[in-house]
């Protein structure tokens, strides 16, 4: 992430025990970015604006992928010409789809606007919040280490370049069973962190993700349990707690997901069997 985009300085009073004192503050810069597909019908050029997410800029080409794939809206990345960003307004962003590809956009059902904190806040319908994965679970047993979540937990805080600057930013960070790091994207939304890392590797062709470890740095709620799911990510590790439908949506998927997740410790809340203890 760049740091030149991705924080701004501002300058602050701050309460001490002397008084009040100015000091310069850095803060996590939070933009809208609105997403747009483009597509042939009728042979017809058709462009429609899919959403407008407030997110952190950066990356803002993967995150328009990573979140037309996980909404359904694009299965295959063969469908894809082109992602273009607005050389005039860089919060504008569209994806080109190749001819005879139509958007499946009777999926999402979303109002055009969702905010940072929420990337379900958005849909039309309570039955527009399922989104079916393209891919099944493994048939092969996919075993790791406990000490493996305890080495990248550790390692998060290195990787969270500008939160550790800001303090205002959500990572989400990949690594293959062994626990090397594979990559890290952060985002003052937590979905749309998610967002980017789905789709930079949907652009390099790495999915489904079933070999990998998933790990949050906040709380894994439904919404991020379910992009998991789309790109078949198995085993989702989280720093904070999971809630109630992330774990009935992690279970019925067949994910094993991890939450509390600390330098010590952490809770198993599905999929035991391919956590093993050392």
């Amino acid at each position: 992430m760049n740091p030149d985009t991705a924080v701004v300085t501002r300058s602050i009073q701050k309460s001490t025990s002397e008084g009040l004192i100015w000091q310069d503050d850095f803060l996590a810069v939070e933009e809208p970015l609105e997403i747009s597909i483009s597509y042939l019908s009728d042979h017809k050029r058709i462009k429609k604006n899919v959403s407008v997410t407030m997110r952190t800029p950066s990356r803002d080409e993967e995150l328009a992928l990573g979140f037309l794939f996980t909404e359904g809206i694009i299965r295959d990345f063969n469908q894809i010409e082109k992602v273009v960003s607005n050389e005039l307004d860089p919060n504008k962003v569209t994806v080109v789809l190749r001819e005879g590809y139509v958007p499946n956009l009777n999926t999402s059902e979303r109002n055009f606007y969702t905010t940072s904190s929420c990337g379900v806040c958005g849909k039309a319908s309570i039955d527009a919040i399922h989104v079916t994965s393209s891919f099944q679970p493994s048939s092969q047993l996919m075993t790791v280490s406990d000490q493996v979540f305890l080495k990248i937990f550790s390692e998060l805080n290195s990787r969270q370049n500008i939160f550790e600057s800001t303090g205002g930013l959500h990572a989400s960070s990949l690594y293959d069973i062994k626990g090397n790091f594979q990559m890290i994207f952060e985002d003052v939304g937590r979905h749309n962190a998610l967002d980017k890392l789905i789709g930079a590797a949907f652009r390099s062709n790495m999915l489904p993700l079933q070999g990998s470890v998933l790990l949050l740095s906040g709380r894994a709620s439904f919404e991020l349990i379910q992009k998991a799911h789309m790109a078949g990510i198995m085993i989702v590790a989280a720093i904070g707690a999971p809630s109630s439908l992330a774990a009935e949506l992690a279970e019925s998927s067949g994910i094993t997901l991890v939450g509390f997740l600390s330098k010590e410790k952490f809770n198993i809340y599905t999929g035991f069997d391919r956590i093993s203890k050392l």
